[in-house]
């Protein structure tokens, strides 16, 4: 129900409940305009994309406090991630309100991160957040659409990973201190993410059947997918050498300081930066997680096919795999040709015989 009245005053006052009996008003000084608002609101309650005029005015800054405030029960490192991405978007469109965010103004936003030296994949990363943010901003009513499109996602970057060689391998193997050893081993030949390598406990190994079965995350959080908590296969040696270290302090996790206690991610990092540099040829940003660029360059080298990768490096898709290590499978540029050349010298030989065809073609 809406209605325009005139005030003592002399302005119009235009009044509308929305579809949750709220009402709503504004004041006008010509009667048109009052007209022009009711109108513009019934449309939105019409076609769904009402906006209630106090949510209208609700700036990007507010709004992130309010979805950061929803991710704090999350994950630490997309908690983490969320608040670095925040910062950029909220210095760039904080006091702007959530309804005058326009397309213009994102691709604008993303080409200055670009410009001042971020990766794409950062940039990506940091305009991913802000579709979600905005997402979930049109979910709670705060703007009828986000002004994010096809058109406005800059590009994701591809990735080309180094993939560090055996003898870097090893050396970091023996650059890292005691109790630590074991970040290696199951980055490099078991895939392991430096969380997951964290928090891996001995029960999470089968050492009969050389299977580590992981189920957590540092501290005690779950695993982000049902493809992460794949069985990953490992030879029977390498059961042996990540036992010594618990056997050594009775822990109850493969990785430990120097004197036997568990570490978080952040303290496996530090003493792994200070073990990479005395490695030669390792790029500076070189990272735990590379080690399963090794781990995957090590399966496709042995002919493992993408199915195969997929399922040790526990990806959620073939697509995931290919995008990011299609380039380390062989050429096959010769092996194609010949398949065709052969069916190509079957139908000449066929021709100066007179023999069938069909039998000389295998499928």
């Amino acid at each position: 129900m809406a209605s325009i009245t005139k005030r003592p005053d002399g302005k119009w006052r235009a009044r509308y409940r929305d579809d949750d009996g709220k009402e709503h008003a504004k004041h006008c000084r010509l009667k048109k305009d009052a007209e022009a608002w009711i109108a513009k609101q019934t449309v939105g309650l019409i076609d769904g994309t009402h906006v209630s005029p106090k949510a209208a005015k609700v700036t990007v800054k507010e709004w992130s406090e309010i979805w950061l405030e929803g991710k704090l029960g999350g994950r630490l490192n997309s908690v983490r991630v969320a608040k670095t991405a925040t910062k950029h978007i909220v210095a760039e469109f904080g006091s702007k309100a959530l309804k005058d965010v326009r397309p213009s103004h994102v691709k604008t936003w993303t080409g200055a991160l670009k410009a001042s030296g971020l990766a794409d994949a950062t940039v990506y990363t940091y305009y991913s957040i802000f579709a979600q943010m905005l997402i979930a901003a049109v979910e709670d009513g705060y703007i009828p659409k986000s002004p994010l499109t096809r058109r406005t996602t800059p590009p994701k970057g591809k990735q080309r990973p180094y993939v560090a060689s055996t003898e870097q391998v090893w050396a970091l193997y023996d650059a890292m201190p005691d109790g630590m050893k074991n970040v290696i081993l199951l980055g490099a030949f078991a895939g392991l993410r430096v969380g997951e390598i964290s928090a891996l406990r001995v029960e999470d190994v089968d050492p009969l059947r050389g299977v580590i079965h992981p189920k957590i995350q540092y501290p005690s959080d779950p695993l982000k997918t049902e493809e992460s908590k794949l069985p990953i296969p490992i030879p029977l040696d390498l059961v042996y050498e990540l036992n010594k270290n618990p056997a050594k302090w009775s822990s109850p996790t493969f990785v430990t300081s120097e004197f036997g206690r568990s570490l978080a991610p952040r303290s496996i990092d530090h003493r792994f930066k200070n073990a990479k540099v005395a490695v030669k040829g390792l790029p500076e940003d070189f990272r735990i997680h590379d080690l399963r660029h090794y781990f995957a360059s090590l399966l496709i080298s042995e002919g493992l096919d993408v199915k195969v990768v997929q399922a040790r490096l526990r990806h959620a898709s073939a697509k995931t795999t290919l995008d990011v290590y299609g380039h380390l499978w062989p050429d096959s540029d010769d092996k194609s040709r010949a398949v065709v050349g052969n069916v190509l010298a079957a139908r000449a030989d066929c021709l100066r015989t007179g023999t069938d065809l069909a039998p000389r073609i295998q499928r």
